[in-house]
């Protein structure tokens, strides 16, 4: 890698930015060498992914997407967090797999994809290693990473191009996640598990319900089932709190309701598709994580 700076079009944003190690003039501001927020176990992830050990979570900041209801706004575009070395990631993945966790999940990782197959290619953990993502992602930056991630975990946001690009300035979403998704499907193929639940392989696709836009819910399941089926397991999202800039868009401006979260259940329950629909109660501002770099 280039100790002065690199070019970068890792992302759809396809910036071509010039990154240097702690700074960068591409859509995510951030440099080359990654910028972590928190490490440690999470208990929030789906059964499969946190377990009774929990999951060894790297929150990294910066962002490529821009989403005006994001829950971890400190870190996507607020830049909290400190610049570690590849060597220190290393040796944060080898202090969570110390703890005894169930797999390493680098969240919102896509502005570090280069230093991350540095780190992996020096140090593959004996634990699955999970790519947690937004889903803005281009399926040839995730070719470069197979073999060494086990575990997807998109989101897939949007299917209609208004809204990805009201809420979240990427009117291309869809076009890229769907994609990305394939790309993601290909490398993991079916979900395995061991003898305990505990995913070990596989790609879990998350669908966070936005208020007043069941519509767009329902297309996305039904897009999933028809394009992957049993080749993935979905997470159904009920945990959308007004938060960051939602404020400004009066229509998003509230949790979602139970009337529009059990008709989305309803349509995916006539589905083929398996996976996780998470409670309404856990719309709460209390399942925000607590960003502290003191650790690191």
């Amino acid at each position: 890698m280039n100790n002065d700076f690199v070019k970068c079009s890792l992302c759809p944003r396809n910036c071509n930015a010039s990154r240097r190690a702690e700074s960068g003039n591409g859509f995510c501001k951030m440099g080359y060498l990654p910028k972590i927020a928190r490490v440690s176990p999470h208990q929030w992830e789906e059964p499969c992914i946190s377990g009774k050990n929990g999951s060894g979570t790297i929150f990294f900041s910066g962002c490529v997407l821009s989403c005006v209801f994001c829950q971890n706004q400190k870190i996507s575009s607020d830049g909290y967090g400190k610049t570690v070395t590849v060597s220190e990631l290393i040796d944060c993945i080898k202090k969570l797999e110390d703890m005894g966790v169930h797999n390493i999940n680098l969240v919102s990782p896509t502005p570090y994809v280069d230093s991350i197959i540095e780190a992996l290619s020096a140090y593959k953990p004996s634990i699955p290693v999970v790519y947690n993502t937004g889903g803005y992602e281009k399926a040839e930056t995730l070719k470069k990473l197979e073999g060494m991630v086990d575990i997807y975990l998109p989101d897939l946001k949007y299917i209609r191009c208004e809204l990805s690009e009201k809420y979240s300035g990427a009117i291309n979403y869809f076009e890229y996640a769907s994609k990305a998704i394939e790309e993601m499907v290909r490398q993991t193929g079916k979900p395995v598990f061991d003898d305990n639940g505990i995913m070990l392989r596989g790609t879990i696709v998350r669908h966070l319900i936005l208020p007043g836009n069941t519509r767009n819910s329902i297309e996305v399941i039904k897009y999933l089932d028809e394009a992957f089926g049993d080749k993935i397991l979905i997470s159904l999202m009920g945990q959308y709190v007004p938060v960051a800039n939602a404020g400004n868009y009066p229509e998003i401006n509230r949790c979602i309701t139970k009337r529009e979260y059990n008709k989305v259940l309803g349509v995916l329950g006539e589905t083929s598709l398996d996976g996780f629909a998470q409670e309404l109660d856990s719309a709460s501002e209390s399942y925000i994580p607590d960003f502290n770099i003191d650790n690191l």
